[in-house]
C-alpha cells in the first residue's frame, strides 16, 4: 500500500512556524510570546509596546493558526510534544539564548511542556490564565464539544466557549478578538488541535505533581473563575519556585482585558527575577 502521508513530508520538507521579532538595541534577554488554541500574537498586542522597552521580543503563531497555517508538516493528529518541538525549531534556528516564555492558556501548558522537553532553555515562565485543572464545568464543556464537534459547524463550539469563558461586559474585547481569531482556524485543524483534550487531564495531572526548578509565575485575572481556583489550589503544593499574581477588573485573558496592570505586574516580577539571578 503507498503511504501518501510519507510522500507528502517527502515533497514537502518542514518550513518553521511563523514568527515576529521584535530587537532591543542592547538587551540581550528575550521573551517568547505563546497564544492558546483559536488565537494567534495578535493576542499580545497590547504587550509589544511595554515590554519591547527592556526586552527582544519573539512572538510567535503555533501550528495551524495565524500566518502558521500550511507552514508545517501535516500529521492526522497532535501531541503537545510536537507543538513544542516546533517553538524549540524556531529558538534553535535564531540561535537564541535561554528566554522568558510566556503562555496565555493552553500556550501556558506548551511553555510548560517546552521546560519540560529542555529546562536549560528556560530562564523563566510566566503561566498567564493558565490551566492546571479541569473542573466540573469544563469538563462538561469539552464532553459536549467532543459529542457534537463532527455535527456543527466548529465556530459554534468556539463561540459558546468564549462566551461562558469570558461572560462580563469588560471581557468583550478578549471575547471578540478570541472568536474573530478562531474563525481564521480550518474545521480540519480544530479538529487536530482538539484530539489535544484526550491527553490534558493526565498531562495536567503530571504538571501538578512536579513543581519545576524554575521561577514561574502564574498570572491569572481575579474574574477567571474557571480556572483561578485550581491555580490557587495547586500553589499549595507548589511553594518553592511558583507565585500567583492575581490581575482586579479581568478574566482568562488578563492581559487584554486589564493591559496596563497586567504588562505592570509582569514586568515588575521579571525585573525582580533578573535582580535575583544576578545575585
Amino acid at each position: 500500500m503507498i503511504d501518501y502521508v510519507e510522500i507528502y513530508l517527502t515533497l514537502h520538507p518542514k518550513i518553521m512556524l511563523h514568527y515576529q521579532e521584535y530587537r532591543h538595541p542592547t538587551s540581550q534577554e528575550w521573551v517568547v510570546f505563546l497564544h492558546g488554541a483559536g488565537g494567534s500574537s495578535v493576542v499580545w498586542y497590547k504587550q509589544i509596546r511595554a515590554f519591547s522597552q527592556h526586552f527582544n521580543l519573539l512572538l510567535i503563531d503555533l501550528k495551524g493558526h495565524g500566518k502558521s497555517v500550511g507552514k508545517t508538516l501535516y500529521t492526522p493528529q497532535y501531541s503537545f510534544t510536537d507543538i513544542a518541538g516546533d517553538v524549540l525549531e524556531v529558538l534553535h534556528a535564531l540561535q537564541l539564548p535561554a528566554c522568558h516564555f510566556m503562555g496565555v492558556s493552553l500556550g501556558a501548558i506548551v511553555i510548560r511542556e517546552i521546560a519540560e522537553i529542555d529546562i536549560s532553555r528556560v530562564k523563566t515562565l510566566l503561566m498567564v490564565g493558565a490551566v492546571v485543572r479541569l473542573n466540573f464545568r469544563s469538563q462538561f464543556l469539552m464532553w459536549a464539544a467532543a459529542k457534537v464537534r463532527h455535527l456543527v459547524p466548529y465556530m459554534w463550539i468556539y463561540r459558546i466557549y468564549a462566551n461562558i469563558l469570558m461572560p462580563k461586559k469588560r471581557h468583550q474585547k478578549s471575547r471578540r478578538l478570541f472568536i474573530n481569531e478562531a474563525m481564521k482556524v480550518r474545521q480540519k485543524e480544530f479538529l487536530r488541535w482538539f484530539s489535544l483534550t484526550a491527553d490534558l487531564s493526565p498531562l495536567l495531572r503530571f504538571f501538578r505533581a512536579i513543581e519545576l526548578p524554575v521561577p514561574t509565575v502564574y498570572i491569572m485575572g481575579e474574574e477567571d473563575y474557571m480556572f483561578l481556583p485550581q491555580v490557587k489550589a495547586m500553589l499549595k503544593q507548589h511553594t518553592q519556585y511558583s507565585s500567583l499574581i492575581v490581575v482586579p477588573d479581568a478574566g482568562h485573558i488578563c492581559n487584554i482585558d486589564n493591559a496596563a496592570e497586567f504588562n505592570r505586574v509582569a514586568l515588575e516580577y521579571l525585573s525582580a527575577t533578573r535582580d535575583e539571578t544576578m545575585k
